[in-house]
């Protein structure tokens, strides 16, 4: 995989603004972002021989072959097509896909594309929790009856046992990230908050508070991948995809590691491993922000600080574009910018933009290099990217 460090960039990128669209069906949502990642690259729909998607999920809109519907719905039959669905972190997947695809000749422009309406959409939620189906090994765990939240609130109930992490802590997180919302016109919630106000919000899964939780958002994104050669030309400043990696662990809440382990501790080292470079090298961060506790376990997983420490660590004010050591999720996040519902192709958005120099909020001075990374399901996938100029 080492050979596939630079051979690609990201040429096009494009976010939508709508943190709010009634009645747009997510595919139409998918068009709008697709097009303007061409128009950002300066390439036409006619161009594009790569389709990557996963809306197959609830609110996004398609079904079980949902990249066939999407090729149809904007009018392409692409020569490659990627629908991996590993929950969240798919795009940034995707994105490490499509660069061994366009270096081995299988496509030459691909599009990845994401879009959900949950705000609105009229299907309802499904009535179980597909992790805990009520067949298979789902069954051992339904008794117990978890949900993605409360699950999430056993791996920061977990973390403060083991290491001591403490509430204010956790809520520094969504405090720091509040602030970098704070600047970007198009974040869903920009009011500054404290530790203080997020400890007083209530309580949703113990010790997750609301405030701990991310937004639900509808909205989408859309990137474009190209060769280098290509890119050469193209009207963009070329963003290359230097390093990549991936990794699957488990489903399963009884699988869990005892010391928290989440698969960012194999796609992290792979993706700086292909890019020749180390956490010292990343000038700035956009890291899954499902929950307060999801970037700290990822923080620690992918080396930026030692196991048990990434408490201390944020709490020092590490991930403030503000003089912090790593400037993390510049829009604001999952947690006050948007959150659709997989959220791994805004990672990649928001990194593009901080190396192109043109954020639509908070800005870090002369960044070159930029770390996306992203998880699936409840840390049962993690896919990493480090991105270069």
């Amino acid at each position: 995989m080492k050979q596939l460090s630079g051979k690609t960039a990201i040429v096009g990128a494009y976010e939508s603004p709508r943190r709010d669209a009634p009645r747009v069906h997510p595919f139409a949502l998918q068009m709008e972002c697709i097009l303007g990642a061409l128009d950002d690259a300066g390439l036409a729909l006619t161009d594009v021989d790569g389709l990557c998607a996963a809306s197959g999920d609830w609110a996004e809109g398609g079904g079980t072959m949902d990249v066939i519907e999407l090729a149809e719905y904007i009018g392409i039959q692409p020569t490659y097509v990627n629908s991996t669905d590993v929950g969240g972190c798919s795009y940034i997947l995707q994105a490490g896909q499509a660069a061994a695809a366009i270096a081995s000749g299988l496509a030459e422009v691909v599009v990845i594309s994401y879009a959900a309406c949950p705000r609105w959409w009229p299907l309802s939620t499904p009535s179980f929790d597909p992790f805990v189906f009520p067949a298979g090994p789902g069954q051992y765990e339904i008794p117990y009856a978890p949900t993605l939240i409360s699950t999430y609130g056993l791996f920061a109930r977990r973390h403060m046992d083991l290491y001591g992490t403490t509430p204010e802590q956790l809520a520094q997180v969504a405090v720091t990230f509040r602030g970098h919302a704070a600047a970007n016109p198009q974040a869903r919630l920009r009011k500054p908050i404290t530790v203080e106000d997020v400890l007083a919000s209530p309580m949703i899964a113990s010790p997750l508070h609301r405030l701990d939780c991310c937004v639900v958002t509808d909205g989408g994104g859309a990137l474009v991948m190209t060769s280098r050669e290509r890119a050469r030309d193209l009207k963009r400043r070329p963003v290359y995809l230097a390093g990549y990696g991936a990794a699957v662990a488990r489903t399963q809440n009884s699988q869990i590691p005892d010391d928290l382990t989440t698969p960012a501790a194999l796609s992290g080292p792979r993706a700086f491993a292909m890019a020749g470079m180390t956490p010292a090298d990343i000038d700035v961060a956009q890291i899954y922000d499902a929950f307060t506790i999801t970037p700290m376990l990822a923080l620690e997983d992918l080396g930026f600080c030692e196991r048990g420490e990434s408490g201390p660590f944020v709490a020092a004010g590490a991930l403030s574009a503000d003089g912090g050591s790593l400037p993390t999720n510049t829009d604001g996040g999952g947690l006050s910018s948007n959150h659709p519902g997989k959220r791994g192709i805004f990672t990649l958005i928001e990194s593009v933009r901080q190396l192109r120099g043109d954020a639509p909020g908070i800005q870090v001075p002369d960044a070159k290099v930029a770390l996306a990374h992203g998880l699936g399901g409840t840390f049962c996938s993690a896919a990493t990217a480090i991105l270069a100029v």
